[in-house]
């Protein structure tokens, strides 16, 4: 017959020992006014080239933060850098790379069939001391390399991203 302790009392012996009972793990987060700066830095970059662009910063999640368009941007633009987003968070890699690495040669390519999942350049992951926090996705340059090229207003939040 087995015969439980209590959690907590068996903490207590083990602490005697040096043992640590509760593991502190300390999840970083994006705050809204970080994202608001990365989005907006993206479409200042994005409309010094000429481009018109919608962009997205989303949490560790996936879920939205911030979503902007310019105003000659296109309609889709938004929902799409939110998209691009969701897949730089969801696989942990800029898109560019989740690109290559999900051709239709490759065993992986199936995955871009996953709903909300966009595998052309413009989405990159946003990390803090180590961790992902979240990710900006840019949409409406001609090509995903002209959105990958504007994505970085990550730049923009450097500083806050050492909390």
């Amino acid at each position: 017959m087995f015969v439980g302790v209590p959690r907590t009392a068996l903490c207590e012996v083990l602490r005697g020992q040096g043992t640590r009972c509760h593991e502190e793990h300390v999840l970083r987060s994006l705050t809204p006014e970080a994202a608001l700066r990365a989005a907006q830095a993206a479409l200042q970059s994005c409309a010094r080239t000429g481009y018109q662009v919608g962009g997205a910063v989303s949490d560790r999640a996936g879920h939205s933060l911030v979503m902007l368009r310019d105003r000659l941007a296109g309609p889709h633009t938004p929902e799409t850098a939110l998209n691009k987003a969701y897949a730089a968070v969801t696989f942990k890699m800029d898109t560019l790379a989740f690109a290559r690495a999900t051709q239709a040669t490759e065993v992986s390519s199936g995955i871009r069939e996953l709903p909300r999942v966009v595998a052309i350049g413009g989405g990159l992951p946003i990390e803090s001391a180590g961790s992902l926090v979240g990710s900006i996705g840019v949409s409406g340059a001609p090509g995903g390399d002209a959105d990958h090229a504007c994505a970085p207003g990550i730049a923009a939040i450097n500083d806050d991203l050492e909390f």
